[in-house]
């Protein structure tokens, strides 16, 4: 999964949050501002929202006054009404876009994409073999603005009807969408009156006849009272059809006769062909939006423009719109009170700017306005407050939803086949066969072999001519990379993994032996009960003794092949397990800082040509296989023609499980740990995860970099399991408060808890006081060292100690209490009687609050070893605490140093441990000095005693002690 590069630190600029201006000073950007759409505001008023190329904003009249055609009130009243409820229906977002938060909505924001007029020629030429290259454009046809599609052609006739077509993905329907909605808001001032159609929900009516009056007074109600008016209109009235590859045009008389009253019943396909052929309504102007291959369905002269909507070509388009997408507000505090700040969201944009201008090959991904939503989307996902129902999988699966949903490959075609449901089969196979063969770049050969598979009668390849034209190009791109000319990559790497998965779960991978095998186990059990009943019969009129084996044999049939596809889902799910756990990738980031960095690009050096590239990595393709087999997914994907029948997924999901259950009790290194719990999470099923992480005692997340999301995926998988974890190590993982209260109920499982390194200051000590206070409880081991904890956040941990049962060793190794937290841990320690162990070495405390504190765990009845070492310390008190610890009966022991006495402390090994381990994050030159007072305390004691054995003691920890102060640069003497 590689998809970004290497990002030189120096190139970059701190100009990069603002808003890029293009290259080319002709296109200019206009900004206009209004308000959020209210039920109260008048719809005149002016609305917030930014265009960049095509602006349908017009300098005519507001849509308060309707010019002559619907001055009266009845009328004036109804077109308003009809104005306010096109908003209403227009501007309400799908669930997919409403995770941006309620303040984003399309008519707030929106960048127009890039519309290239083209002509009846062009569309005549024939297409690439495999149409993935973009068509030069015409000479002396500048791009299209939105009010420039109804402007005299070259020739200076008045255009009446507009065709514009795009692949899967350009914009077509959120073009409409917004075109409709500049309407309504008075932005297309040459229109009196818009009616929009939905080609989809007219060939849903099948051949019922109905007038072209009745069809807008069913779905527009308000315009009942001008329906009589529409006649008049003349240019004035604009019919949007969207979505024309639904309908069954037939332009020839004797199938489709001629019909100019729009109060005549027809057929609604019948009426839409009137309408384009100019013979109803002929003064009316007409806006069409249709795919490539369903252009021929209206002649050309009919026509009067052509558009090819050819999304963000531009790459400041690109830009505009990440900036516009990523500068909207949150929708508030998400999970643990968190939201993305104003400064983290520029970074982000920062880091993609600067990726789409070093990296060509997500430009030339981005080039689909579909896949610049799929990548805000995923940054969404990656970067702020996540629902724990929210999955990459749902999100990579809704983005198909929204782009294929009741899409059907051909509507000529009786077949019905789903364009979805085709794309699995064929870039199904294409990604599956690259992830088994561990490859991401595809010839034209491996390219066309995948989508001529099977394909032998003459609708077939009708059905291959369309995809080829109308959806290729959004699976597949040329590669731009350099020493990969003339191949192919999936449009994202990511959606290779999504599709060599969704073939494998809608069972379309079937061996030869699999196919034979079906149709044999199909024909037997149709006449199996037959059959049977004949040789019953046959076996008591004749002394036929092999009858019987012939009938039990036809009754195992069907058995042996359901054996066989057993086996083929074993062999999946060991490939798909064998792949999550593969060695060669224990020591990679875990798979959510792999997409993060495939968007955003990697800090640091770009790679040098010569050096060869890493081999391919394709740990989401399990995640993705788990994740399709939720129930959710599942639904969706029915919605889209590919169905995953429940036995199947259970079956499958029983293999997978069968197959973790053997490889998923190895230890793991923490970034593969949290790839195995993502596989979990993206799975979204609490019985399938508790059963195979039941055998799971240790966490160990050390150097994760926690991020909200990943905290919120080791929650939701680990939060709710009973069996208690012997373990849970985070140190290092850039936790932050809100990070603690998510992760609280996995806290509450553990034992022993590791929290040190994380800079968690006094703020986080709130959400500590209230895990130790929790009545489940049962941590043990609590290690907060290298944290800036302070005086203010021990004041709340002793809080939560003196309600707490459970915790005995606790460790505050260099948490800057200083002198006023050993005061506070002094005056308030004797208030936990439970307490076996206390670390407050290295925090600069002095004389007086050392001695008091080891006073008060001298005192305490369970505190057995208290650390003070590395704090400053006189050697008067040193001598002091030394006494104090050889005079005590029963009290607490204190470390102070490598010595005691004359001899070498048996604690000498955890202090030089400790300092190993902190070596490259505490003060160099303060452990330098201490380590030195350590050395002259030792050389004194080896030159105060007689003992040899106590000697070579000495000298070994000498050793060891001259061996750090070398690495810290120090004369080791």
């Amino acid at each position: 999964m590689r998809w970004g590069c290497h990002l030189p630190r120096a190139s970059w600029s701190p100009g990069l949050g603002r808003v890029l201006q293009p290259a080319d000073e002709r296109i200019p950007f206009l900004i206009h501002w209004s308000w959020p759409l209210k039920g109260e505001r008048p719809l005149g008023s002016p609305r917030a929202f930014i265009r960049h190329n095509g602006s349908s904003v017009g300098n005519g009249p507001s849509c308060g006054r309707h010019g002559q055609l619907f001055r009266g009130i009845a009328a004036s009243e109804a077109l308003q009404q009809h104005r306010h409820n096109l908003a209403e229906w227009f501007s309400r977002l799908p669930r997919e876009e409403r995770q941006f938060g309620p303040t984003f909505a399309l008519d707030t924001v929106h960048v127009d994409p890039v519309i290239r007029e083209s002509t009846p020629d062009e569309l005549l030429r024939p297409l690439a073999e495999l149409a993935l290259e973009r068509q030069p454009p015409s000479a002396g046809l500048p791009p299209l603005a939105l009010s420039q599609l109804f402007d005299p052609d070259a020739c200076g006739r008045r255009v009446q009807t507009v065709v514009l077509y795009g692949t899967v993905g350009t914009g077509k329907s959120t073009l409409v969408r917004k075109m409709v909605l500049d309407w309504c808001y008075g932005r297309l001032p040459a229109f009196e009156l818009l009616i929009p159609f939905s080609c989809e929900d007219l060939s849903s009516l099948g051949p019922a006849p109905a007038s072209l009056c009745q069809l807008v007074a069913q779905r527009y109600t308000a315009l009942k009272e001008v329906l009589p008016l529409m006649a008049a209109a003349g240019s004035r009235l604009l019919f949007v059809l969207h979505g024309l590859e639904h309908l069954n045009l037939n332009f020839s008389l004797a199938s489709t006769g001629l019909c100019s009253d729009p109060e005549k019943p027809e057929a609604p396909a019948a009426i839409i062909t009137n309408l384009l052929r100019k013979y109803m309504l002929p003064e009316a102007s007409i806006l069409v939006t249709t795919r490539p291959s369903a252009i021929g369905r209206i002649p050309s002269k009919y026509v009067g423009r052509y558009g090819e909507i050819c999304g963000f070509s531009d790459t400041n388009l690109q830009k505009l719109y990440f900036q516009l997408r990523f500068n909207q507000p949150d929708c508030g505090p998400g999970a643990g009170g968190v939201s993305v700040t104003p400064a983290q969201r520029d970074h982000l944009v920062q880091m993609l700017t600067r990726n789409l201008e070093g990296h060509h090959q997500i430009a030339a991904a981005c080039f689909l306005p579909s896949y610049c939503w799929l990548v805000c989307a995923t940054l969404h996902f990656l970067h702020a407050p996540t629902p724990a129902s929210q999955t990459l999988t749902s999100i990579y699966t809704s983005f198909l939803r929204l782009n294929f949903s009741g899409e059907m490959l051909d509507s000529t075609d009786p077949s019905k086949l789903s364009l979805m449901a085709y794309a699995a089969r064929t870039m199904g196979k294409l990604a599956y066969e690259g992830v088994s063969s561990r490859k991401t770049y595809f010839s034209e050969e491996d390219v066309r072999g995948c989508l001529e598979a099977g394909v032998q009668t003459e609708e077939e390849f009708q059905l291959l001519r369309i995809f080829r034209r109308d959806a290729l190009r959004f699976f597949l791109a040329p590669c731009v990379e350099p020493g990969h000319a003339g191949t192919f990559v999936f449009t994202v790497p990511a959606m290779q993994e999504y599709l060599a998965a969704l073939y494998i779960v809608l069972g379309l991978r079937k061996t030869t032996l699999q196919r034979v095998g079906k149709e044999v186990a199909e024909l037997v059990g149709r006449v199996g009960e037959d059959v049977s009943l004949v040789l019953g019969i046959m076996a008591k009129l004749l002394p036929l003794r092999a009858l019987p084996l012939l009938f039990n044999l036809l009754k195992v049939v069907p058995r042996v092949f359901g054996r066989v596809v057993g086996k083929s889902r074993e062999a999946v799910a060991q490939a798909m397990v064998l792949e999550m756990f593969r060695e060669e990738d224990y020591y990679n980031d875990d798979v959510l800082d792999q997409i993060g960095a495939s968007i955003l690009g990697v800090e640091g050096p770009r790679r040098h040509p010569d050096e060869p590239p890493d081999d391919e990595v394709f740990e989401l393709f399990p995640m993705f296989m788990g994740g399709l087999l939720s129930a959710h997914n599942r639904a969706v994907l029915a919605q889209l023609g590919c169905p995953i029948k429940t036995l199947d997924a259970l079956e499958n999901a029983q293999a997978i499980k069968k197959k973790l259950g053997k490889l998923g009790r190895q230890v793991l290194p923490p970034s593969e740990l949290l790839d195995h719990l993502f596989f979990h999470y993206e799975f979204q099923n609490q019985r399938f995860s508790a059963e195979v992480l039941g055998s799971l005692r240790q966490l160990n997340l050390a150097g994760v970099r926690m991020t909200p999301l990943k905290c919120t995926v080791v929650a939701a998988v680990l939060g709710s399991g009973r069996h208690a974890l012997d373990e849970v190590n985070l140190a290092s993982c850039q936790l932050d408060p809100a990070g603690l209260r998510t992760l609280t109920p996995v806290f509450l499982r553990a034992r022993k808890l590791g929290l040190q390194l994380n800079s968690l200051g006094p703020e986080a000590c709130r959400d500590l006081r209230d895990l130790l206070l929790h009545d489940q409880c049962q941590v043990t081991t609590l290690r907060l060292s290298n944290n800036p904890l302070m005086a203010a956040g021990v004041a709340l941990l002793l809080e939560g100690l003196a309600g707490n049962i459970s915790l005995k060793h606790l460790s505050l190794l260099h948490t800057g209490l200083g002198d006023e937290g050993l005061e506070l841990l002094a005056a308030q320690l004797d208030r936990n009687q439970q307490l076996q162990e206390l670390n407050v070495a290295y925090n600069g405390a002095g004389d007086t609050a050392a001695l008091a504190l080891a006073k008060a765990a001298w005192k305490h009845p369970s505190l057995e070893l208290l650390h003070l070492y590395f704090n400053e310390l006189s050697s008067e008190c040193r001598q002091a605490l030394r006494d104090l610890g050889s005079t005590a009966e029963g009290g607490a022991r204190v470390v102070v140093s490598l010595t005691e006495g004359t001899a070498v402390s048996e604690y000498w090994s955890v202090i030089l441990g400790e300092v190993q381990r902190n070596l490259n994050s505490w003060d160099r030159s303060r452990v330098r000095r201490h380590l030195e007072l350590l050395l002259r305390d030792l050389e004194d004691n080896r030159g105060a005693t007689l003992n040899p054995w106590r000697k070579a003691q000495l000298l070994r920890v000498e050793g060891e002690v001259r061996a750090l102060l070398e690495q810290l640069g120090g004369p080791g003497s």
